[in-house]
């Protein structure tokens, strides 16, 4: 296919045009279709940043469908995964009359397992509450109606719901071929879909679980493919780093004491007394929660494996539950022929105790050199009733570029990948030495529909009075917008604090808006309340920067409390800085920076997403405009009108307000 065969199928005469009211002609558009069609032809690699509105969805999926051959479409969050499923991807195929399969994959455990759904409805005890028994009585109808078992096609039963975990499978506890429900696993049904399909769509999740199996040699998962497209790329390094590193909680501890002492009773009472096996790993799981009791004292309530404190009691207890495990193991090992519990539970066993392992190996006495960037950091996160241990790399660039298969054609894209037009910092992260980039700009009219307002006399991020402040001068906003605005705070923290300042400024003012906070409700309930209630505002942290598309005036005011800076206590974050330095480099200006630009690109990216968008974007740190990095930030920004004053971010409101009082006039005249 030519360029200008692309062009003409982006034309207004083109068969896409046909199947979308309102279609342009976009040449940014054209441009990323072209490159990709290249790209594939080529086998090469392709890293495209294109801005809100160029249609890049389109853009990849025309030449993927027309020359990828097989294609796999990865995608940073479900929400997008099953909107390319569901809509997009079917809408292209038969717009452009081609006749190709397509299939959704997803981890297994997004599927209802039925082994373990009708092993859990015989165990009452599992139940904590009226609302979980309803919840199992819809899973059970859903799981004897439905074609896939996939938990999103459920909506009576929220997705963070905890009674998931008990009637879904994973890697360790799956019967594989023992198991008497093998016929109708909805596991294995979506993955022969997937081997048959032309294109699968999947997520980053699966795509490096997928890398992390093959390492082991296990080639099953995701079907060889000779086109991968990764969507919403910019979550990429982060997905990586979790997926190639490992961790152990007390509370999988305590699901396997559940599990040995079920499985032994039931298939090899004769072999030991299995209820006190299980209370020795329940035991020894609350001596290793009880070791970590220091952590409770330190603000983050976590601490690098070397900054320990009283290493030599959480070592010994660590050392006490690894030999509770490999005795145990060896039990379960010994009799797993038996039946398909015993076995599950001794792979469970085996797997907890490797990862329990790797604490020990090598010890506080080694000192690995820092520079050596193979290196995993490990630390401790200490919950209210649970430890978690946690060991990431310190860079996954070698591991995720040698993952990819010879004559691969490989397509990044997202909103959010240069910093300031520089791709380097994405690249390097992954490993993609040999990539070529390519940048365009969003086809928005940004000075016009957008304005950037940063106060000019907040006090200091850091001041006890910056939240207050924040509040104080982002109300004549809220008011001059009539609510229809997103808060995105950069700690969870915040946000419970910045919601009750407004809830207060609202009680003094006599409001009576919708006001939303991230935590009061699940993460898709509260956007379809800010989606559909009039004057809403929703205050919000990480997971609400990206991700959401609300258009009109419904979203015209986006409010960002601080500069998007990661937590300097982040211990990943923080072994990557001390690298960085002991190599000479300049941890802020390499590693922190952009990675805040990155952030605040995605974050400001809320306030504009189509042509008659508008609104106002205040960032209150006036770090942007105060420090001599601040430029490098919002020049990485699209666009906007720019403004120091309050007055004149208030006046924004008016004029549009008169505009489309003036707009509305004429449709009547007319």
């Amino acid at each position: 296919m030519s360029d200008q065969s692309i062009s003409q199928l982006f034309s207004l005469e083109g068969p896409l045009a046909a199947i979308a009211p309102g279609f342009r002609v976009r040449p940014s558009q054209i441009e990323l279709a072209q490159m990709v069609e290249r790209t594939i032809a080529e086998r090469s690699t392709l890293v495209a940043e294109a801005g809100t509105g160029t249609g890049k969805t389109w853009a990849y999926l025309v030449p993927a469908l027309l020359g990828g051959g097989k294609v796999l479409v990865s995608t940073g969050t479900r929400t997008l995964q099953d909107q390319l499923f569901a809509r997009d991807l079917p809408r292209v195929r038969d717009a452009l009359s081609v006749p190709a399969s397509i299939a959704l994959l997803k981890g297994r455990g997004n599927y209802v397992c039925h082994y373990h759904l009708e092993k859990f409805q015989t165990e009452d005890r599992g139940l904590k509450s009226r609302a979980e028994v309803q919840q199992l009585r819809h899973i059970h109808t859903f799981a004897q109606q439905s074609t896939t078992g996939d938990r999103a096609d459920l909506p009576t039963v929220p997705e963070e719901a905890e009674i998931w975990q008990r009637v879904t499978s994973t890697r360790e506890n799956c019967l594989g071929q023992d198991c008497p429900n093998v016929r109708d696993c909805f596991v294995l049904k979506a993955r022969r879909q997937a081997q048959e399909a032309d294109v699968v769509v999947i997520n980053h999740a699966l795509f490096m679980a997928d890398l992390m199996l093959r390492d082991e040699g296990i080639t099953d998962l995701l079907p060889a493919a000779d086109t991968v497209v990764f969507d919403e790329a910019h979550q990429l390094p982060d997905t990586a780093t979790r997926f190639l590193g490992n961790s152990l909680s007390t509370h999988q501890l305590l699901d396997l004491a559940k599990l040995i002492e079920i499985a032994g009773l039931a298939h090899a009472r004769e072999l030991t007394n299995w209820s006190e096996q299980a209370r020795r790993v329940e035991h020894n799981a609350r001596e290793l929660r009880l070791a970590c009791a220091g952590l409770e004292q330190m603000p983050s309530k976590r601490v690098t494996f070397e900054a320990f404190p009283e290493p030599e009691v959480f070592d010994a207890a660590r050392a006490t539950l690894q030999l509770a495990l490999d005795d145990i193991g060896k039990m379960l090992a010994s009799v797993e022929e038996k039946h398909p519990d015993l076995a599950a539970a001794a792979r469970t066993c085996q797997e907890l105790a490797e990862r329990l392992a790797k604490w020990g190996q090598p010890g506080r006495e080694s000192r690995a050199p820092i520079e050596d960037l193979q290196q995993v950091v490990r630390w401790v996160e200490c919950g209210l009733h649970h430890v978690r241990l946690h060991a990431a790399p310190l860079s996954v660039a070698e591991a995720f570029s040698r993952y990819r298969q010879g004559g691969q054609a490989w397509i990044f894209t997202s909103a959010t990948l240069s910093v300031h037009r520089d791709f380097s910092h994405f690249t390097s992260r992954l490993g993609l030495d040999d990539a070529q980039t390519l940048r365009l700009e969003s086809p928005f009219d940004y000075p016009t529909q957008a304005l950037l307002y940063v106060p000019q006399q907040l006090p200091p991020p850091q001041s006890a009075d910056f939240l207050p402040a924040f509040v104080d001068t982002l109300m004549p906003l809220i008011q001059a917008s009539q609510g229809g605005a997103l808060v995105l705070c950069t700690t969870l923290r915040a946000v419970e604090r910045v919601a009750g300042l407004i809830g207060d400024a609202y009680d003094r003012l006599g409001i009576t808006w919708p006001l939303m906070r991230q935590g009061n409700g699940t993460r898709r309930d509260l956007l379809e309340r800010f989606r559909t209630l009039d004057h809403a505002v929703l205050v919000g942290s990480a997971s609400f920067w990206e991700g959401i598309d609300v258009q009109g005036d419904r979203l015209t005011l986006v409010a960002i409390d601080k500069l998007p800076f990661a937590p300097p206590d982040d211990p990943v974050l923080e072994a990557r800085l001390r690298a960085c330095r002991s190599r000479g480099g300049n941890p802020f200006m390499e590693y922190q920076l952009p990675e805040a630009a990155i952030a605040l690109k995605q974050g400001a990216g809320r306030l504009i997403r189509s042509e008659t968008d508008w609104g106002v974007l205040m960032v209150g740190d006036t770090r942007l405009v105060d420090k001599p990095y601040g430029k490098q930030l919002w020049r990485g920004l699209p666009p906007f009108a720019r403004t120091r004053s309050l007055d004149e971010a208030v006046a924004f409101y008016t004029r549009h307000a008169e505009q489309e009082h003036g707009n509305s006039c004429l449709q009547n005249l007319t």
